[in-house]
């Protein structure tokens, strides 16, 4: 069940809680410091690499007719379009790279290869869902709106289908990402605007209109007598981006370890405890190099939701920081391998298509406002402010574009 007390599900006192943040913020100042050429030339350096690969799938679908073009066509699109949506797109737009001030990669200006508006992305998941990062009933991405993978929710007839949904979100993920943050419900009940409804949905059928055009119009055309095959291949890349994405995000908030939370605390909420909500709803998988860069460094969703505007480069160096953290304050760190992780998911989706009352106990139906703080446990040495990094800057209160707001 969902946690309505942090800390003392944590078994950490206020000054614990406070010190643990106060730690995190160490480790952003020093990273902050360190930003340089190096960070510059790895964005820029992989967004030739996109483009690179987007000009040479465009090129080889010329001849998509061809069966070996077009295997080599769509894999490379495929390839471009996960790039472009995960490490680049999603990075730049979360501001990540602001710091640089270059026009052409600002979170300002930034409009990605996708359906959904930009401005509507960052309001859904910068705000709503990295501020309110697994809070039910705030929290978008819990569920999408339709599937039911916390036993908070009230089970509902619909939720029978919870598996079957699961097979078109995974297909045309990037269609319903567009269509929750509609937030239809809202309308419904009468707590939203129709206007703001009809406005959001024209600015998304521009945008989409627009893809439509570009990826089963405009290039097909360009094939000329492979205008058939060309569809199809634009087709199954957007398919496979989007299943792949979906398998990538599932696996970051769903799994066994990634806690709900309750709004119960959200209005006295610190900043310490903002970290452990965001530490503790996330869950990680390892990936190498290349598996990051395809994973948009979503493997490391602990660290993204702790520092989502710090360079997704740095993220591998901080985890080990977080994870050390972790250890020292007997705080679970959530790492799978990104199968175990996704099957978890699965199960978790599948479990909860029943009503309770056909479900039997276990951890995830524990109650969670029965622990005592109790400062000394699974405690070890702490290091000296200096062990984890120098001091610089302050961070000017900034969170993904919004201001960072401790109490809510």
């Amino acid at each position: 069940m969902a946690i309505t007390d942090v800390a003392a599900y944590t078994h950490l006192t206020s000054d614990d809680v406070g010190e643990f943040g106060d730690r995190l913020d160490e480790i952003r100042r020093s990273v902050e410091h360190d930003l340089g050429e190096r960070d510059a030339r790895y964005i820029k350096n992989l967004i030739r690499v996109q483009r690179a690969f987007e000009v040479g799938a465009r090129l080889v679908l010329l001849d998509s007719g061809r069966r070996s073009s077009w295997w080599l066509g769509t894999g490379l699109l495929f390839l471009s379009k996960v790039i472009e949506n995960m490490e680049i797109g999603h990075n730049v737009m979360h501001g990540q790279w602001d710091w640089m001030n270059d026009p052409e990669i600002h979170s300002a200006v930034w409009e990605w290869d996708h359906p959904m508006p930009a401005a509507h992305w960052k309001n859904a998941h910068n705000y709503r869902h990295h501020v309110f990062a697994n809070v039910i009933g705030m929290d978008p991405d819990e569920g999408y709106g339709l599937l039911r993978v916390t036993r908070d929710r009230r089970w509902r007839p619909y939720h029978l289908g919870n598996a079957v949904y699961v097979v078109p979100i995974s297909m045309l993920y990037e269609f319903g990402m567009c269509i929750y943050h509609l937030e239809i419900p809202k309308v419904v009940a009468g707590r939203q605007d129709p206007r703001e409804l009809r406005e959001a949905r024209d600015e998304i059928l521009r945008k989409a209109g627009k893809q439509i055009f570009k990826d089963y119009v405009a290039f097909p055309a360009l094939s000329t007598r492979n205008w058939k095959s060309t569809i199809r291949a634009n087709l199954a890349a957007n398919v496979a981006k989007n299943i792949w994405e979906q398998i990538v995000t599932f696996c970051g908030h769903f799994p066994d370890g990634a806690e709900k939370f309750t709004r119960r605390d959200l209005a006295t909420e610190t900043r310490g405890e903002w970290y452990l909500r965001q530490f503790l709803g996330s869950a990680n998988f390892p990936s190498g190099p290349v598996g990051r860069i395809l994973t948009g460094s979503l493997g490391y969703q602990i660290e993204h939701h702790l520092f989502p505007d710090l360079p997704s480069n740095r993220l591998p160096a901080v985890s080990r920081q977080v994870r050390g953290l972790a250890e020292q304050y007997g705080l679970p760190y959530t790492c799978r391998n990104i199968v175990v992780q996704y099957l978890l998911t699965l199960r978790t989706i599948v479990k909860l298509s029943l009503p309770d009352r056909s479900l039997g106990p276990d951890a995830d139906s524990a109650p969670r406002t029965t622990s005592k703080p109790a400062p000394e446990w699974g405690r070890t040495r702490l290091p000296a402010a200096g062990e984890l990094g120098g001091i610089a800057r302050d961070t000017r209160g900034r969170l993904l574009g919004v201001s960072r707001t401790w109490s809510i």
